[in-house]
Order: structure tokens, then C-alpha cells, then sequence
């Protein structure tokens, strides 16, 4: 008889039995976990988001909370350890204090696993929902899923999540080695090139904006290698999961491409352009901000400022030398965010889509939104008007209770409250200015801006009443 693993391995007989049931009880408690997971994702995607999340934010809020985190003595103030685990784990980019300055190479690093923790949970959290939400799939999005998860059932929460992490992961190593040549070119050491090219490729690829050197991006500003790669990895991290899935598996193929891919890619990349076009027209002549540079190099950050409002966060230019005019088109970009089930925040640019196609087919008088010879049903166009005014109260109720708080301007302010809703990053300097009251506030702002909009939109795609009456019809005045 062949001998088992145990005695194989050498194990006294007198515990083989003793560790075989425990083997057994610990194989059946994990299945018990992953069966019970699965069943609440699929029943209640909305509710395993906000419970998972909020553990997640109180383990780092406890982590940072530990002297070894604080550079200096005794430990970080409660208000500050709160607000940068909430902004770490919703891939924010907003702190009230100097990162490199603030924290130990401990808490930076706790930091960093905050961010890739938070950016992992929000894409597979949010691919749940989204599985929950479309029940009814057609025929090739069932077979882009099923060949890039390998399963039959396509809402297996454990293979989704294994396909996540290794899209993920693949993404920031490929990251990590475009930077990593190029931070050993500016003279850096080995270890600490390997290190910036890690974190950053982190930060940028799950759009935290958080950055560790003096000055913050802008200590790159003379360096387009990085700008470029960062730049370019923020951009493919907004689009979003679902997204990048269906690139990958048919990218020289856009006929294949579903609407949401094709909306996604489009609304992207016109808002990019359009960004950076206006914020060429006000800056350029901007002495404090682009005025004194070369063309090039004034191309270069304008580009880049433009992808970072969509919840990049980072920055080159410092927000409060900027005109008031740009900050209303930065405040346009945050709110409007990147793609669906990604780490980008926002009301999604298929948000915005939908509600300006819906508003073209009334003005040509037509019954139905089209698009790409799609046509989009009426309860998505509900849902995103429901998205959209979520939004909008969000960031005017936040405004209001910030401007009561801090008693700051109301441009610094609005700016400030829509980087947090739209998880940005970008910052006026609201968040460190503020009392503790308002960094609780921005907090909270950042919690909803990141799981809001998404169990929102889960919530109300779920709810499938149907009533077995209709009222007469009558149509109010509107305009």
C-alpha cells in the first residue's frame, strides 16, 4: 500500500490522525467560506462592497494607527491615519501630509499594499456586480468570458478574482519594467530603482496618484519617459476590466468589440483630447504654471494633466497657481471619471454616454437611443439619470457642509470635494488646510465616491419589479 503524504513526510503516527481531520475540517471550512461568498455576491453584490471595503479600510486604519508607521514620535493623529487609509484603499491620491515625509518606510509600504489591495477588491468586486447585474448575456460577451476565465459558470467569484489579479499584476510588472531602466538612467540605486518602479507602476496602474518624492510628479516634469509610461498606465487602468478583457482577447479586431468597449474607448479618448485642448487655451500663457516652457515640453504636461482629472491624481503643475477657469474643466474631467469596473471614480464616462445620446435622440425627435447599430434600452438610460443625480447631490451636499467647516473659498473648495467623490486625487490644498472635521468629511466623500455610484448602479439594475397595471399617461412641461 502506497504510504500517505503524512508518512511520506515523516510525521510520528500517534498525530497522523489528529492532523488528518484537521486537514479535512480546514478543506471543508474554506469551501463553506468560498460557497458562502459566492452566494452573497451573486445575491447581494452591493452589501458584500460596502462590508469588504469597510474591513479592509479599518485593518489599514490600524496598521497605520502603529508607532512604526509615524516618522515621528509616538503615533500619527487619528484624523490623518483615517483619512489616508480611506484615500489609500479607494485608490485615491488625496493626503493632508507629506507621504515621504509624514510616514517610516513601514507606513509607506503599508501604504503601498493599501492601494493594491483596494485596487484588486474594487475591479473583482466590481466585475461581480456587474456579472450579477447582466444576467442576460449575449452570446459572444459569454464566450469572451468564458474563454478568458476558463469556466462554465461565469460568475464564479474564485475564478474571476484569479483572472483579475493576474491581469492586474501582469499589467503593473510590465509597468514596473519600462520605469525601471529608466529610474537607473536618472542615477538612482539598484534597490531604490527597483523600488520607485514597484510603487509607482502600482499607483499609476490602480490610479492612487499617490507619489514619494519632493514635490510629487512634478519632480519628473523634465522627464517625458516617465510622464508617458505613468500617464499611459493610468489611462489603461480607468478603462476598466471588462474592458482590458475584451482588448485583449480582440484587439485587432474592433468589430468584435462590445458597445460598452466601444463607448468606453471613444468617451476616453475625446475627453483626453478635449482636456488637454482647453487646458492648453488657459494655461498656456500662464506664467506660474507653463507660461516660461518650451513647446514641447508645454505639450507634454498638458497631455498629462489631462489624464490625470480622470482619477489619476498625479500632477505637475500645482493646482492653486492654475486659473479658475482650468479648475472648472478639472472639476468636469473628476466628476465625469473613467470606465465601469475599474479603479477610476466618478458617475463613468458610459454614464455621461448614455444620458448625451439620450439627449441627441430627443432633440432628433427619435424613439430610440442608438449607438454603433446598438440600440440602448430605456432602463439603462434610467439608470444613468439615477447615477448622474446621485452625483450631483454627492458633490453640492459635500461642498456645502466643507464650505461650513473649513470657511475656504468655494473654487478651492468645489475642487477639492470632487477629487474626493471622483477618488482623483488632485488637491487644492483643501485637505491639508482643513480641521479634522473637514478630513472626516473628504473621508467619507472618497468611501461613497468610490462604492457609491457602483452598488448604486448594482442596486437598481437588480430591482426587477414589474407591475401588472398602468397608469393613463400625461407629459408634464419640461424647459
Amino acid at each position: 500500500m502506497e504510504p500517505s503524504r503524512l508518512e511520506r513526510r515523516g510525521v510520528p503516527a500517534s498525530i497522523r490522525p489528529l492532523l488528518s481531520r484537521f486537514g479535512r475540517a480546514l478543506t471543508a471550512g474554506v469551501r463553506w467560506l468560498r460557497d458562502v461568498i459566492d452566494e452573497v455576491a451573486s445575491s447581494t453584490p452591493a452589501r458584500l462592497a460596502l462590508v469588504s471595503f469597510t474591513a479592509v479600510v479599518l485593518v489599514f486604519v490600524g496598521l497605520l494607527s502603529l508607532p512604526v508607521s509615524y516618522r515621528g514620535e509616538g503615533a500619527a493623529e487619528f484624523n490623518v491615519v483615517v483619512f489616508v487609509a480611506v484615500s489609500a484603499v479607494c485608490v485615491t491620491g488625496l493626503t493632508p501630509v507629506i507621504t515621504e515625509q509624514y510616514w517610516s518606510e513601514f507606513g509607506i509600504s503599508v501604504i503601498t499594499l493599501a492601494i493594491q489591495v483596494g485596487g484588486l477588491g474594487i475591479l473583482t468586486l466590481a466585475s461581480i456586480m456587474g456579472m450579477a447585474v447582466s444576467k442576460r448575456l449575449g452570446v459572444r460577451q459569454k464566450l469572451i468570458a468564458a474563454q478568458a476565465t476558463n469556466a462554465v459558470n461565469l460568475g464564479a467569484v474564485g475564478t474571476l478574482l484569479r483572472v483579475v489579479v493576474i491581469t492586474v499584476l501582469t499589467a503593473e510588472v510590465i509597468v514596473a519594467a519600462l520605469l525601471f531602466p529608466r529610474f537607473l538612467a536618472r542615477g538612482e540605486e539598484f534597490g531604490d530603482a527597483l523600488w520607485y518602479s514597484v510603487f509607482y507602476s502600482i499607483s499609476a496602474f490602480n490610479n492612487a496618484g499617490f507619489t514619494i518624492h519632493p514635490g510629487g510628479m512634478a519632480h519628473f516634469a523634465d522627464d517625458p519617459w516617465i510622464l508617458l509610461v505613468v500617464a499611459l498606465a493610468v489611462f489603461v487602468g480607468s478603462l476598466g476590466f471588462p474592458v482590458i478583457l475584451v482588448l485583449s482577447l480582440a484587439w485587432r479586431r474592433p468589430k468584435k468589440w462590445d458597445l460598452h468597449t466601444r463607448l468606453t474607448l471613444t468617451v476616453s479618448l475625446v475627453l483626453v483630447v478635449i482636456g488637454a485642448a482647453l487646458l492648453a487655451l488657459f494655461e498656456w500663457n500662464n506664467e506660474r504654471t507653463l507660461g516660461s516652457k518650451g513647446f514641447w515640453q508645454t505639450v507634454l504636461e498638458v497631455v498629462f494633466a489631462a489624464v490625470m482629472p480622470r482619477s489619476g491624481g498625479f500632477a505637475t503643475m500645482d493646482i492653486a497657481d492654475m486659473h479658475q477657469t482650468s479648475h472648472l474643466v478639472l472639476d468636469m474631467l473628476m466628476f465625469i471619471g473613467g470606465g465601469s469596473s475599474s479603479t477610476a471614480g466618478g458617475i463613468k464616462v458610459t454614464t455621461l454616454a448614455v444620458l448625451l445620446l439620450a439627449a441627441l435622440a430627443e432633440a432628433r425627435g427619435l424613439d430610440d437611443v442608438s449607438v454603433f447599430h446598438r440600440r440602448i434600452s430605456p432602463a439603462t438610460i434610467r439608470l444613468a439619470v439615477a447615477v448622474m443625480l446621485v452625483g450631483v447631490a454627492t458633490v453640492v451636499g459635500g461642498s456645502i457642509i466643507m464650505l461650513h467647516v473649513t470657511k475656504l473659498p468655494l473654487d478651492l473648495v468645489l475642487f477639492e470635494v470632487t477629487s474626493a467623490f471622483g477618488t482623483s486625487g488632485l488637491t487644492s490644498g483643501v485637505s491639508e488646510a482643513s480641521p479634522p472635521a473637514g478630513r472626516y468629511v473628504l473621508s467619507v466623500l472618497m468611501f461613497q465616491g468610490r462604492l457609491g455610484t457602483i452598488t448604486l448602479a448594482a442596486a437598481l439594475a437588480l430591482q426587477n419589479q414589474k407591475r401588472l397595471f398602468r397608469y393613463p399617461e400625461e407629459r408634464p412641461i419640461i424647459g
